[in-house]
């Protein structure tokens, strides 16, 4: 089974309680230990979409991604807006070799197999105070990682080629007036059919953009999911 959830936000070595955001948030962490415990086996996948941890630097992570690593299955992680502890991949191996996380691995400018399902993304960008130059460079950047994630897909899929392209983002690439335009071109381009993205809280079902131009899209915050994570496949 492969699953998505996004937003854990952890803090086990941080003060940074999520339940200053309202009462739906209290013991989310402890929510998020049951839920996934009842929902998810160790042969599974869970891809985890981006606001994992509080943590400045790999020491205040470190709790939190021995908890993630705890969990049954396998993770696969990508960046958050305040993922700050996040480092070169080299960095971030080594890390978790130190720290024996052997079940959490980085979906960063690449892409998985994952049973008939091959896995792209990145964290992408929104314009969330109105528009300026430093917006547009990192919508660019983040459009050339997604770009380099799919064409790995690509190759992933010349020995699979009836797996699907799935793509993660820790952004939405659609809300409201927001378009990404760079990102959609690439959705739109390479068939992809299906996103799962985290970042927005406290939204409704009816706010969401649910498709565009044929594309589906999923919100998977936490707290919206109920801190369960969503079954994709």
């Amino acid at each position: 089974m492969l699953y998505c959830l996004s937003d854990t936000h952890l803090s086990f070595s941080t003060d940074k309680p999520m339940d200053v955001f309202g009462r739906s948030w209290d013991n989310h962490a402890a929510r998020i230990e049951e839920s996934w415990k009842r929902t998810v086996k160790n042969e599974d996948t869970v891809v985890i979409a981006g606001d994992i941890s509080w943590g400045m630097d790999f020491n205040e992570a470190r709790e939190d991604l021995i908890f993630i690593n705890s969990l049954p299955g396998r993770k696969i992680i990508l960046k958050g807006n305040h993922d700050y502890w996040w480092a070169t991949a080299n960095k971030m191996s080594n890390f978790f070799m130190e720290n024996s996380i052997n079940t959490i691995e980085v979906l960063y400018n690449n892409a998985y197999l994952c049973e008939n399902k091959i896995l792209c993304g990145t964290r992408g960008w929104i314009n969330e105070f109105g528009v300026k130059s430093e917006d547009e460079r990192i919508i660019k950047r983040e459009a050339g990682r997604l770009e380099l994630s799919l064409n790995a897909g690509v190759e992933l899929r010349k020995n699979n080629p009836d797996a699907e392209m799935i793509v993660f983002m820790h952004y939405p690439a659609v809300f409201g007036g927001f378009i990404n335009y760079d990102i959609v071109d690439l959705l739109y381009r390479y068939g992809v059919q299906r996103v799962y993205y985290g970042h927005l809280h406290n939204v409704r079902k009816e706010q969401l953009d649910e498709e565009y131009i044929g594309i589906k899209m999923y919100l998977t915050s936490s707290d919206y999911l109920g801190f369960k994570p969503l079954l994709i496949e």
